[in-house]
C-alpha cells in the first residue's frame, strides 16, 4: 500500500504544484512551440520515471533500435495496465501524443498537461468526433509529432498475457493516410504492477519489445486491407516469445 500512496502523492502533488509551470509553458509556446514541446516532455518524463522507480519494477527492453529516429511514427501497442502509458512514454525519442479515452479530458490539470504533449481524446461512441480525433492525429504526424494508440480500446479482462482484444481498424488510418511507419509494441507483465492486485502496487518484471517498423507503402494489397490483423499478429508473436504465461512454451526474455 505504501507504493500506491507514494505514487498518488507524486502524481497529485505534481499536478497541483505544476500550475505555475503550466503558465510558463503556455508563454513559451507563444514564442517557440518546439521549445515548449521539448521542455514539457522532459518534465513529464522525469515524473513518470519517478513513478516507475517507486513501483520497484524492472524492465527488459528489446528491439528499441527498430524505432525510427528521423521521422514521426505511429506506435501500436497491446494494453493491459495503466502503467503501459508510463513505461512506453519514458522511452520515446521525440514528442509523442497519446490517444486517450474521452473521459480523461474532464480531469483538471491532467487535461492541460496532456494537451501540451499533443495527446488527443477519442470518443468511441461518436463516429463524427472519433473521425475528428483521427484527422487531428494525422495532422500531428505530418507536423513531426509521433502518435501512440492502444487500438483494443480497453484492457482485456482475462489474466492471460496472450489475450488481445480485436484492434479497431480506424486507428490505422493515421498511418495509411500519412505513410508513416507503424512500430508494433508488445508489453508483458505490466498488469502485475497494479491491476492484478488492486489497489496494491508491487514490483514486477516487465518486458517491452519493439517490432520491426511496418511501412504501409511496402505492404501488399491484402496486407494493407487487413492491416489491423497484420499488426496484431506481429504483436501476438512477440507476446508468445516473451510471456511467462504457462499457455505458451516460449522462454521469457532475459534481463
Amino acid at each position: 500500500m505504501i507504493r500506491f500512496l507514494l505514487t498518488c502523492i507524486v502524481v497529485i502533488g505534481f499536478l497541483i504544484l505544476s500550475i505555475p509551470i503550466l503558465l510558463i509553458e503556455w508563454i513559451i509556446g507563444k514564442f517557440s512551440p518546439e521549445l515548449r514541446d521539448t521542455s514539457s516532455l522532459k518534465i513529464v518524463l522525469a515524473v513518470f520515471r519517478l513513478c516507475i522507480r517507486i513501483t520497484g519494477s524492472t524492465v527488459t527492453v528489446i528491439g528499441e533500435e527498430n524505432v525510427p529516429k528521423d521521422t514521426a511514427v505511429l506506435y501500436i501497442a497491446n494494453h493491459r495496465s495503466f502503467f503501459d502509458i508510463l513505461l512506453t512514454y519514458v522511452r520515446v525519442p521525440r514528442c509523442t501524443g497519446y490517444i486517450a479515452k474521452n473521459e480523461m479530458k474532464h480531469i483538471p490539470l491532467l487535461h492541460a498537461w496532456m494537451c501540451l504533449l499533443h495527446c488527443l481524446f477519442l470518443n468511441r461512441d461518436d463516429l463524427k468526433q472519433g473521425l475528428k480525433t483521427i484527422l487531428a492525429a494525422i495532422e500531428d504526424i505530418k507536423n513531426g509529432v509521433s502518435i501512440c494508440i492502444f487500438p483494443e480500446g480497453t484492457r482485456p479482462k482475462g489474466t492471460s498475457e496472450l489475450e488481445i482484444l480485436p484492434f479497431h481498424k480506424g486507428s490505422f488510418k493515421i498511418a495509411t493516410k500519412t505513410g508513416c511507419p507503424i512500430v508494433p509494441i508488445a508489453l508483458c507483465g505490466t498488469s502485475q504492477i497494479f491491476e492484478d492486485h488492486l489497489p496494491m502496487i508491487r514490483p514486477a518484471h516487465v518486458t517491452l519489445e519493439y517490432g520491426q517498423p511496418i511501412y504501409p507503402d511496402d505492404l501488399t494489397k491484402d496486407e494493407l486491407k487487413n492491416l489491423e490483423q497484420y499488426t496484431q499478429d506481429i504483436i501476438l508473436d512477440m507476446l508468445k516469445k516473451n510471456s511467462a504465461d504457462p499457455a505458451t512454451s516460449a522462454s521469457p526474455a532475459g534481463s
